[in-house]
């Protein structure tokens, strides 16, 4: 398929997404079956299909409905008034635990397996998770320069720098096979570094 088709609703439409999420969340994207998705959501493949024609399609339902979470508890997260450094430890914490996720692996590489025959997968991915979440990080450092907690002339890039900043190393060594798991001890140094990094380029002393 190349332009994106309209999902269709129906009775057993969130049915069919839970079932997709619970086997995406276990299995990622190539290791789940449509076999597998229609017995955890307890419908006939039939039913299924005539949700989703192809397994891409779902999944890509299932990374959106996912995002929408994700975009909630950010918001939650960065409406605290807690101090920056508080607020942005708990955003990486959050993002870090995304990134590492085997869903949130299963995405990258789809996205980027896909980007030649479905390139409208990744945009409409980017539309609904990062670029919604670069915004609302974007807000949030404009609101803490307005208060005098940060300096930052750019707060957009200043959000894509955060951002890098939490996939540093473990990101990337587990997208490329490099490693399996992540150790606590190893999620709690690449936040701690993406936040000390960040405030020692754009903290204001004694606001921190």
């Amino acid at each position: 398929m190349g332009d994106a088709t309209p999902v269709k609703k129906g009775r057993k439409f969130d049915q069919v997404l839970e079932g997709a999420r619970t086997v995406f969340m276990s299995d990622g994207y190539e290791g789940a079956s449509v076999d597998a998705i229609a017995r955890a959501a307890g419908v006939s493949k039939a039913t299924l299909y005539s949700y989703f024609a192809d397994k891409r399609l779902l999944f890509m339902e299932v990374a959106k409905a996912e995002c929408s979470l994700q975009m909630e508890e950010a918001d939650a997260v960065l409406s605290d008034h807690s101090s920056p450094r508080e607020v942005l430890c708990v955003a990486a914490d959050r993002m870090l635990g995304f990134f590492l996720s085997s869903f949130g692996q299963s995405i990258f590489r789809m996205c980027v397996a896909e980007s030649d025959r479905f390139p409208e997968l990744g945009r409409e991915f980017y539309e609904t998770g990062p670029k919604r979440f670069r915004a609302r990080m974007a807000e949030y450092l404009r609101c803490a320069v307005a208060e005098g907690d940060l300096a930052i002339e750019d707060p957009e890039f200043a959000a894509d720098q955060f951002a890098e900043l939490c996939k540093a190393r473990l990101f990337h060594e587990l997208i490329f096979g490099i490693r399996k798991s992540v150790s606590a001890e190893e999620k709690a140094r690449v936040i701690d570094g993406a936040v000390d990094t960040f405030l020692a380029r754009y903290g204001v002393p004694g606001r921190d």
